[in-house]
């Protein structure tokens, strides 16, 4: 018989950025973990990219976005993600496919520590836009801080 967990979600300290628990049924015949587009991915999806491959020393990320949402969720292996708004980080391990993180934007998002075996899978609210992102941190903390001032 198969046994379900609730999704829940959970704060964090930066501004934004959201731990989900999606919905989790364990069952003999294989587990399930499950996600609505509209429900519970914050964001109208247009995109989605997976990272792979990627040596354990190396690092993702460094980057922030001025309107895009990203949704991350390690569906393979793990990867640890460190979330920053210019006043606050944390860090959060993405271990199981039943856990999701959303980075709003103007959050600089950073990934490393992959798994040998780490494949994360990103939905992202917009199609490609290199302007849209932040790759320098100077210039995302004196947006973020002009940000936080008004």
């Amino acid at each position: 018989m198969a046994e379900a967990s609730p999704g829940r979600v959970r704060e964090s300290r930066v501004r934004g950025v959201r731990l989900h628990e999606q919905l989790d049924v364990k069952d003999p015949r294989g587990n399930l973990s499950v996600g609505e587009f509209g429900r519970d991915i914050p964001f109208e999806v247009r995109r989605y990219f997976l990272v792979y491959g990627v040596p354990s020393r190396e690092t993702r990320g460094e980057h922030a976005h001025r309107q895009c949402h990203q949704f991350l969720i390690a569906v393979h292996g793990s990867v640890s993600v460190i979330a920053d708004d210019g006043r606050r980080t944390e860090e959060f391990v993405l271990d199981r496919p039943s856990l999701g993180l959303h980075l709003p934007p103007m959050v600089w998002g950073v990934q490393h520590r992959y798994s040998a075996d780490g494949v994360l899978l990103v939905f992202a609210s917009d199609h490609y836009d290199a302007a849209d992102y932040i790759r320098d941190r100077a210039e995302f903390m004196a947006l973020a801080t002009a940000r936080a001032a008004a």
